[in-house]
């Protein structure tokens, strides 16, 4: 048996960014559709969209800070929630897919409940999310928070007016509580147009790997449009407090909204550098007297691809 060599020069680095690039390709291939004439007119509609060279370029360079940021987070014991709230079909969902991407799980955490069960529709309404918020040194993102209550338990009537009053009370000061615990609460509202709401909406109808995102409230959204226009412009009015303020992306540009959102997030929060120790790999320990075992082919995964 012969010890494996380094990777010579460069070479690691260009296959990193081969399979950067790759990763990539594959998140964008989630944003086209199979349906041709759709896509045509998507592009019509969206003529100036930033180019993929520099978009990727700038994603990178974010998402290298975003590493540093949890670094300067686990060494600091911060304590950060994130808020990702907006119309159906805004882009929540990649711009966090995007944040997360290259993070550590154990440090960042995407949050997205489902609906309440029958017991915790009984408790406190701030309950079910309180376990979820994070410890010293983690970063929990929110994919729809308690502003559900404010959004869709309002307007598709799961909550009575004495509830949603009830939340529009409570709301600041348990925000104001988890500001003094030394949380700190960054709260975005994803804002687009009623026609790019239509339009994505279509897309997933047309492309089989999409309908999926398409659910019986999504629909709903498009024909009470007016409603969640009204109570949205209530809850901003009720909630932003400057413990925790609303910042509002504008998302019918998809790529220009990821990367808006990733640096304002990173704007708000004074992380540095953590020094760490130089790490060195150890060289691997050869025993000439060790045989690999050879293993059934049952238990091997087939080689199709």
């Amino acid at each position: 048996m012969t010890e494996p060599t380094q990777l010579p020069g460069r070479d690691w680095l260009a296959a990193e960014l081969a399979d950067t690039i790759d990763e990539e390709y594959e998140l964008e291939l989630e944003d086209s559709t199979l349906s041709l004439e759709i896509s045509k007119i998507y592009k019509r509609t969206h003529p100036d969209t930033i180019d993929r060279a520099t978009y990727f370029h700038a994603l990178m360079h974010l998402q290298s800070e975003l590493i540093k940021l949890q670094d300067w987070v686990q060494h600091t014991g911060e304590k950060v929630v994130v808020l990702f709230e907006g119309r159906d079909s805004a882009g929540k969902g990649g711009v966090i897919k995007r944040i997360t991407q290259r993070l550590n799980p154990r440090v960042v955490r995407t949050v997205a409940l489902p609906a309440p069960s029958d017991r915790e529709k009984s408790q406190w309404y701030f309950q079910r999310y309180v376990p979820h918020l994070p410890a010293g040194g983690e970063i929990v993102l929110f994919d729809r928070s308690w502003y559900n209550r404010a959004g869709v338990e309002r307007v598709m009537g799961f909550a009575s007016d004495d509830q949603v009053e009830e939340f529009f009370n409570d709301v600041p000061e348990f925000e104001r509580m988890l500001v003094r615990s030394g949380i700190r609460v960054v709260k975005y509202w994803f804002s687009i147009t009623d026609e790019e709401q239509q339009m994505r909406f279509l897309m997933r109808i047309h492309d089989p790997m999409k309908q999926w995102k398409l659910s019986p409230m999504d629909l709903q959204s498009r024909v009470r449009w007016e409603q969640y226009t009204k109570a949205k412009e209530e809850m901003m009015a009720r909630t932003n407090i400057p413990e925790a303020p609303w910042y509002i992306v504008e998302g019918n540009d998809k790529k220009r909204a990821r990367l808006n959102c990733i640096d304002h997030l990173l704007s708000l929060i004074p992380y540095g550098p953590v020094e760490h120790e130089e790490v060195t790999l150890p060289d691997r320990v050869f025993n000439p007297d060790y045989e690999r075992a050879v293993l059934p082919p049952e238990l091997y995964v087939p080689s199709k691809y």
